[in-house]
């Protein structure tokens, strides 16, 4: 499993606290130069079980295909080229508009299998509060624009946990998004985080959080929609046709090592993690190993968060078994075999029930 982040953006979300810079000057070469050393550089660390690639961001379709060719002929030159299992690149939807038919031909014939398209919303008015440059008819077209290049894995991002979203207009942004036809839609609650725009203005009085139970109502719709839908609720924010759950994301969940490449990735060997700077000029990487406790909570946590659950033996192994039983008296937990699971309709409150179990 490898990860490479993208960190460009053309311009900023009012909500977004990832790493990212406004490019220019250069930095696309000196970012592909440092991306193509590190891969040589750690090319023995990555591991080819499960073979999935994943560029995420920033937004990865504004590094131009030229530098995203290099970084894939340095992975096959160091041994870890495609063909992949999974190979997905997120992209917007205006650079996919501006860029047109040819740019998604061209990703396909790089072997990109999977597209992660960032639309958030189909109201134009939250699109511009949230600064997004495109609209919901872009969104549109772009989706179209990708189909006819071939693409059958397709995957859209939501957001939902806003104040001023009505329940009509995330109604409509769910019914709209459904009826594009996308194997995968990924569902986020908005958090206020960091130094952002959001955050500025939520201290100054411009903004108010959603309330938990505004947040609750707005998940249950969603839960309700996507289950009439077809689509399976296979992780708290993530919902696929069958067949179509995110491979390299169940890698994360199943606590499968990846190697992360870039400012600001991280990484997983297993039994440590590390991280690289969000710095975009002589990034570094920062190493921690992980406690046989924090390897315990990490498991329980992750796992916990899929409609597959967790072992029931190694869930009683390490979580008082009164706590369990209690919960499944609640309905906060049922058990499906040999497994343990949280259900549906208790997804929104799991950081509750696994801070009781651990």
């Amino acid at each position: 499993m490898i990860y490479i982040h993208v960190p460009f953006c053309k311009s900023f979300c009012t909500y977004c606290d990832f790493y990212s810079e406004i490019p220019g000057g250069g930095m696309f070469e000196s970012y592909t130069g440092q991306v193509c050393a590190e891969i040589r550089r750690r090319a023995a660390e990555m591991d080819d079980e499960l073979k999935t690639l994943y560029f995420g961001g920033g937004t990865p379709s504004v590094l131009p295909l030229s530098y995203l060719t290099r970084i894939l002929l340095t992975l096959e030159e160091c041994g870890h080229g495609g063909p992949y299992t999974e190979f997905t690149l997120e992209a917007n939807p205006e650079d996919i508009v501006e860029k047109g038919l040819p740019y998604v031909e061209s990703l396909r014939q790089l072997g990109v299998n999977r597209m992660s398209m960032g639309i958030q919303s189909f109201d134009d008015d939250l699109l511009r509060w949230m600064n997004r440059r495109h609209s919901a008819e872009g969104a549109r077209e772009a989706f179209r624009l990708v189909r006819q290049a071939g693409f059958e894995n397709v995957s859209i991002d939501l957001i939902f946990g806003l104040s001023n979203l009505s329940d009509e207009v995330w109604e409509n942004t769910i019914d709209q998004a459904i009826a594009l036809g996308p194997e995968h839609i990924s569902c986020y609650q908005l958090t206020v985080e960091g130094d952002n725009v959001l955050a500025m203005q939520l201290e100054n009085g411009e903004y108010e959080e959603a309330s938990d139970e505004t947040c609750r109502h707005q998940y249950d719709i969603l839960c309700r929609k996507m289950a009439a839908a077809g689509f399976h609720h296979y992780e708290i924010s993530n919902f696929a046709k069958p067949g179509f759950e995110a491979v390299h994301n169940g890698g994360y969940w199943a606590r499968r090592p990846y190697v992360g490449l870039g400012p600001s990735a991280h990484s997983f060997s297993g039994r440590g993690r590390s991280w690289n700077s969000a710095t975009l000029e002589g990034y570094t990487q920062t190493c921690e190993a992980l406690s046989l406790e924090d390897e315990k909570v990490e498991t329980l946590m992750l796992a916990l968060r899929t409609a597959k659950g967790i072992d029931g033996e190694f869930l009683l192994a390490n979580c008082r078994k009164e706590d369990v039983e209690r919960l499944v008296r609640e309905g906060a937990l049922c058990r499906a075999g040999r497994r343990y699971r949280i259900p549906e309709d208790h997804f929104f409150v799991s950081d509750e029930i696994i801070r009781e179990l651990v």
